[in-house]
């Protein structure tokens, strides 16, 4: 087996209690069906002229021969881009054994680990010179590929995987395996969690996990390949200052870059993240001033948000409220400042973590009425980066909440813009940092002239 380690340097849905989402841009249609084990599995649909067979971020594609010749234009990008793609001839480490048939519950047999058939893979998923793919586990077994590379747990990243995957390696941070084993019961056999900042070599290619300044666990990978091309792909993550320190980054070229675009629009110049956490501090403050009685709710996904909590848990020492799937989830980060903040009872504090998805008006206010010996009114925030408005600018204190009675959401078209991906901004300051001589949008890239025009960007920010 080729592996070893060389030390070194806005959809919304509920699942069990706890709610999911993926910042995207207005113009998506979401489909959300349910995985083997009742985990939420996402697709995506756009007008079907707008489709490109097998894109991630365009999921759902009717089988026809019209669709056809847009097959033909991903490979016509790959050579626009100037990227190869030869094929690669690398064993596969031995794996376990294939699943064995077993009984379900209605007497019937099923092959565990046989998947349906699916779509072809994109080629920005897939690592050119590798037998590499990223986040890639809804196209089932991918034609030579052997290591199977997980950035986060988001389930339009793992989406695919279930407890009967039996397709190779799976390659993720520990934090993100421990969430695997635990929320999906994927087989730990076929689970090789890799510490960040620490080079290991699998294939013969040099791979490092940086910090993707996302959710927990989320991570940036950084392939040297043999040749000595360098590609960084950043799966989904907010750019920081802190990155452009990485010794992997500062001091190496980065060839290929493929870059979460979620927000690559001029449009989208949100605050920093430490800015929007000390307002929403100080509203909290400052409501609780004038309404003591106060039921707080913090909006989160399954996994995402913690710090926008754990902010307000800490400026005014009280504990966090969540349910106990969430807690089990939030235990298994390994964050003592975090788990020794958690209580198994909302009757405990007035900070309570509920699902994006519960964060309406009628949800609150029945909410409300398990607490109502002990508060009168709710004050709920909805984070997430795509209330954002162009007016607003970086002056949050313009932002004004909705109410309604007496629950008050700082939500709908203006609320907390609070975001887990890079802004336009912070896209074009890490772009000008790296240099890198290829991009590769790895969202909303399905349509031509959304691709032309983030490629216009991209020229612009290089030449900076």
């Amino acid at each position: 087996m080729q592996f070893s380690p060389i030390m070194g340097g806005s959809i919304t849905g509920e699942y069990d209690g706890f709610a999911y989402e993926h910042e995207s841009p207005d113009n998506y249609e979401y489909v959300v069906d349910d995985d083997e084990e009742g985990f939420p599995s996402f697709r995506l649909l756009q007008d079907e002229d707008e489709l490109v067979e097998g894109d991630e971020e365009e999921k759902v594609f009717p089988s026809t021969s019209e669709k056809k010749p847009k097959q033909l234009k991903q490979g016509n990008l790959l050579d626009m881009w100037g990227i190869k793609t030869p094929q690669h001839s690398s064993p596969s480490p031995s794996l376990p054994p294939p699943r064995k048939k077993t009984r379900t519950g209605n007497n019937s047999e099923q092959e565990i680990g046989k998947s349906k058939p699916s779509k072809t893979c994109p080629f920005y998923k897939k690592i050119p010179g590798t037998p590499f793919s990223v986040d890639a586990f809804r196209y089932g077994s991918i034609q030579g590929c052997s290591a199977y590379f997980l950035t986060h747990f988001h389930s339009d990243h793992y989406g695919g995987l279930t407890k009967g995957w039996s397709h190779g390696r799976i390659y993720c941070s520990p934090l993100t395996a421990r969430l695997l084993t635990l929320c999906l019961s994927v087989d730990p056999r076929f689970i090789r969690p890799l510490e960040f900042n620490v080079e290991y070599v699998i294939h013969g290619v040099c791979v490092t996990f940086l910090d993707a300044n996302h959710c927990p666990g989320a991570v940036l990978i950084h392939f040297r390949l043999i040749d000595g091309q360098t590609h960084l792909h950043t799966g989904d993550f907010r750019a920081c200052k802190a990155m452009q320190t990485h010794p992997l980054l500062a001091n190496q070229r980065v060839h290929v870059l493929y870059l979460d675009t979620t927000y690559c629009n001029p449009k989208y110049k949100f605050p920093s993240k430490e800015d929007v956490l000390s307002y929403v501090v100080r509203i909290t403050e400052n409501y609780l001033k004038k309404h003591p009685n106060t039921l707080v709710v913090v909006g989160a996904y399954s996994i995402g948000k913690e710090c926008v909590y754990l902010a307000i848990s800490e400026a005014l020492g009280v504990k966090i409220y969540a349910n106990a799937r969430r807690r089990r989830i939030l235990h298994s980060f390994g964050w003592p400042e975090l788990s020794g903040c958690l209580c198994a009872h909302g009757t405990d504090t007035f900070l309570h973590v509920l699902p994006m998805s519960s964060l309406r008006f009628e949800s609150l206010k029945d909410y409300l009425k398990g607490y109502a010996n002990q508060y009168k009114a709710v004050l709920a925030f909805r984070p997430t980066g795509w209330t954002y408005s162009e007016q607003l600018g970086n002056q949050l204190d313009l932002i004004r909440p909705s109410s309604k009675g007496n629950i008050t959401i700082y939500a709908s078209a203006v609320g907390v813009p609070y975001s887990e991906h890079s802004s336009f901004t912070e896209l074009q300051e890490f772009v000008k940092f790296l240099k890198p001589d290829k991009i590769i949008p790895t969202v909303n890239a399905g349509k031509p002239a959304n691709r032309d025009r983030m490629q216009s960007y991209f020229r612009e920010m290089r030449k900076s």
